[in-house]
C-alpha cells in the first residue's frame, strides 16, 4: 500500500509549484492511475514519492518511507522514461548486470525475459530495440528484484493497441497477486479501462480521487462510436440535423471510417443512417473523454486493435455486445447492417448479465509473472564486484580501446627505435621523452574514466534513484577491476612492444633491462595510478572527458607545480630526509618488508609518481566529500 501525504514541490522562479499539497492512497491488489494533462504534476509526484526531487511531503510504502527501507529496489520497481542502458549491450547482458546489482541470482534474468516475451531477442543490442520492446525490457528490469510495488510513468506512451493491452494485462496480473501498481497517464479513457482507482490532477492540485466506476460515471462524457465506410457523409448529415433541431451534438472524425458522436444516442444515429441508406458496421455506446480541453491530446484508441479492448464494468459488456452484433450484420449483408442502430440499442439490456463473465474472462487470461524469490542471498561484498565485471565485459568499448592502445604503442616503439636516442626501458613502454605519458598510460586512464563515465552517460543504476549511487562498495569494485585491467594492459604492452622490436630490428632491442624489477614496479604503479585517477575524476566530475583530462593534467600541470613548490626558496631545507626516513621506517619490519616499502617510496619519490599520488589523494578526498554531502542531503 502507498500512502502519500502533502506532496509539494519547491516553487519555481516566478511560477507556482508544479505540485501543491497532494495526498492520496494506492491500495494493494489495485491498479491506481494518476491522471492529468501534460504539466499537471504526475511525473513530479512520482519523483517526490521516490525522493528524487526536493520538496515537502512524505510517502509511505507499506508503512515505511523509502529512505528507511534497507533494499528499496526489492520494495519498489520503477520505470521512469526510456530504459537507461548502453546501446551496445545485449538484452540478456543488461538484465544479468542488473541481477548482480540487485543481489538476485543470474537465472532470474532468463525468468523475467521469458515473462515479458523477450527470450527470442535476448542477444539483440539495446540500441536496435523498438519502442515497444524497450518498454517490455523496462518492465522486466522493474520486476527483476520481485518488488511489491510498481511505479510507472506513462508506460503505454507510444505503444500500439496490442502492446498497450499486453502491458495493462501484466500490471493487472501483478495487482492480482497482491502487489500495488501506480502508473500515470494523460488519457482518461485509458484510465477508465484499466484502473481500479483514479486520482485526477490538474494544475498541480488534486481534483478527485475516485473508484473507476464513479470516475467513468461522473467525469467522462458518454458518446456513440460509429464505424461506417461513409463517415464524412454521415458526419455531415448528423451535424446538419442537429443544427436544424437546435440540439448540441458534436461529431468527431477519429480517422479512417470511425466517428465519435457526443450528445446523441445510438437510436438517433441509427435512424439517420437508415433514412439515408448509409451502411453502418459498428454502433455502440461508449465512455468518451473528459470533454474539450481536458485529458490527453494524444488518443491511442485508434491504433491497432484498441477499439475492441475489453473495458471494465458495464463498459465491457456494451462494447462486447456491439462488436458481436456488428460481425453478425457484416455476415448477413448490407440490408441487415443498415438496421444496426436499432439492434445495438439492445446491448443495454444485457449489461448486468455479461459484466461478471467479461471480468472473469480477462482475469483468466492474465499473463504469468516471474516466480517469486523465496530465498534471497545475504548481502555480499562481492555483489558490486560482480556487477562491475559484467558491466565492463558486456560491451566492446574496453576491448577496442585496449587493442588500439597496443597497436599505437607498438608503432610508437618501432618509430622510436628507428629514430634512436631512446633508452631501452622507454622503448619497451613506447614512452617518448617529448610526451608527458606513454600511450598505454593514457589508455589505462581512458579505461578508468569509462568505468564511471559510462555510468553517468547510460545510468542503468539510476532508474529508481535519479543519479548514479555514490557507494564506497561500488567505488572499490571499480578500482579493483580497473587496476587489474591496467596491470594486464601493462604486461601486454611491454610484451607486444618487445615482440615487434624483435621482429623488426632483432634481439638487441628486445633484451630485458638489468634493473627490470624496479622498472617493472614503476611501470605497473604508473599504469594503475593513471587508471585510478581516471576512475576518481570521472566519479567526481561525472564525465569520461573530465576523467581523461585529469590523467593528462598530472604530468602537465601537477608535476611542474610540485617541482616549483619543492624547489622554491625556504628558510630550512630537507637535506638528509631520505636517510632519516629509511632509518625510522625501514629498519624494523619482519620478513624483509622494508625492501617493498623502500621500492614503493622510490616510486613515489619520482616526479610523476609523487604527482600522481598527490592527485589520487585529492580526487579520493573529493569523491568522499561528495558522497557524504549526498547522504546528508
Amino acid at each position: 500500500m502507498i500512502q502519500a501525504f502533502g506532496l509539494t514541490s519547491n516553487p519555481r522562479k516566478g511560477l507556482p509549484p508544479a505540485l501543491d499539497d497532494v495526498s492520496f492512497e494506492a491500495h494493494a491488489g489495485d491498479v491506481t492511475v494518476l491522471l492529468g494533462a501534460s504539466g499537471a504534476g504526475k511525473t513530479t509526484a512520482l519523483r517526490l514519492m521516490l525522493e528524487l526531487q526536493q520538496g515537502r511531503g512524505i510517502t509511505y510504502f507499506r508503512g515505511r518511507p523509502l529512505h528507511r527501507i534497507a533494499h528499496p529496489s526489492r520494495e519498489v520497481g520503477v520505470l521512469l522514461g526510456d530504459l537507461p542502458g548502453h546501446p551496445g549491450r545485449t538484452v540478456r547482458g543488461h538484465v544479468r548486470m542488473l541481477c548482480a546489482a540487485a543481489g538476485v541470482p543470474a537465472r532470474r534474468a532468463d525468468e523475467v525475459l521469458e515473462t515479458v516475451g523477450l527470450v527470442s531477442l535476448r542477444d539483440e543490442r539495446l540500441g536496435t530495440l523498438s519502442r515497444a520492446m524497450d518498454r517490455r525490457l523496462g518492465l522486466a528490469c522493474a520486476l527483476l528484484p520481485d518488488p511489491h510495488t510498481l511505479l510507472l510513468d506513462d508506460p503505454a506512451d507510444g505503444l500500439s493497441g496490442r502492446e498497450s493491452r499486453w502491458l495493462h494485462d501484466m500490471l493487472r496480473a501483478h495487482a492480482a497477486q497482491g502487489g500495488t501498481v501506480l502508473l500515470t497517464t494523460a488519457d482518461p479513457k485509458e484510465a477508465a479501462r484499466i484502473a481500479d482507482r483514479v486520482v485526477t490532477l490538474e494544475g498541480g492540485r488534486l481534483v478527485a480521487e475516485q473508484d473507476a466506476e464513479e470516475f467513468a460515471r461522473t467525469r467522462l462524457r458518454p458518446r456513440v462510436a460509429v464505424r461506417t465506410p461513409h463517415a464524412p457523409r454521415l458526419a455531415a448529415l448528423l451535424t446538419r440535423e442537429a443544427r436544424n433541431a437546435h440540439r448540441s451534438v458534436e461529431v468527431v472524425q477519429e480517422g479512417g471510417n470511425r466517428l465519435s458522436v457526443y450528445g446523441s444516442t445510438c437510436a438517433d444515429v441509427g435512424e439517420t443512417a437508415f433514412r439515408h441508406g448509409i451502411l453502418v458496421l459498428q454502433l455502440a455506446d461508449e465512455i468518451g473523454d473528459m470533454g474539450p480541453g481536458a485529458g490527453d491530446p494524444t488518443d491511442r484508441e485508434g491504433r491497432e486493435g484498441r477499439e475492441d479492448w475489453p473495458g471494465r464494468g458495464h463498459q465491457e459488456a456494451k462494447k462486447t455486445g456491439a462488436n458481436e452484433e456488428a460481425q453478425e450484420a457484416t455476415d448477413q449483408g448490407a440490408a441487415e447492417a443498415t438496421t444496426k442502430g436499432t439492434a445495438a440499442a439492445t446491448t443495454k439490456d444485457v449489461t448486468a448479465a455479461t459484466t461478471e463473465e467479461a471480468t472473469a474472462g480477462r482475469t483468466a487470461q492474465l499473463p504469468p509473472l516471474p516466480p517469486p524469490i523465496s530465498v534471497r542471498p545475504a548481502p555480499s561484498p562481492l555483489r558490486p564486484l560482480r556487477y562491475e565485471l559484467r558491466r565492463a565485459a558486456g560491451i566492446s568499448t574496453g576491448f577496442v580501446t585496449a587493442a588500439a592502445v597496443l597497436v599505437v604503442s607498438a608503432l610508437t616503439a618501432v618509430f622510436l627505435a628507428r629514430v634512436g636516442h631512446t633508452p631501452q626501458h622507454r622503448l619497451l613502454t613506447a614512452w617518448p621523452r617529448e610526451l608527458p605519458l606513454p600511450p598505454a598510460a593514457l589508455g589505462a586512464g581512458l579505461l578508468g574514466a569509462l568505468a564511471f563515465g559510462d555510468e553517468f552517460r547510460h545510468p542503468a543504476l539510476a532508474a529508481d534513484r535519479g543519479t548514479v549511487p555514490r557507494r564506497l562498495g561500488l567505488l572499490t569494485a571499480k578500482l579493483l577491476v580497473t587496476g587489474a585491467v591496467a596491470l594486464i594492459l601493462a604486461v601486454l604492452t611491454v610484451g607486444c612492444d618487445a615482440e615487434v622490436l624483435y621482429l623488426v630490428y632483432g634481439r638487441e632491442l628486445a633484451q630485458v633491462p638489468a634493473d627490470w624489477l624496479s622498472l617493472g614496479a614503476s611501470w605497473f604503479a604508473l599504469m594503475v595510478g593513471c587508471a585510478w585517477a581516471g576512475v576518481l575524476a570521472a566519479g567526481v566530475f561525472r564525465s569520461t572527458t573530465a576523467g581523461l583530462a585529469a590523467v593528462a593534467a598530472v604530468p602537465i600541470v601537477v608535476v611542474p607545480l610540485v617541482h616549483k613548490l619543492w624547489e622554491g626558496p625556504s628558510v630550512r631545507t630537507a637535506a638528509g630526509m631520505h636517510g632519516r626516513m629509511r632509518k625510522v621506517l625501514l629498519s624494523q619490519w619482519p620478513f624483509g618488508g622494508e625492501r617493498y616499502l623502500e621500492a614503493a617510496a622510490r616510486v613515489i619519490g619520482q616526479p610523476v609518481g609523487g604527482a600522481l599520488t598527490l592527485s589520487l589523494t585529492a580526487l579520493l578526498c573529493a569523491y568522499l566529500f561528495t558522497t557524504l554531502r549526498g547522504r546528508l542531503r
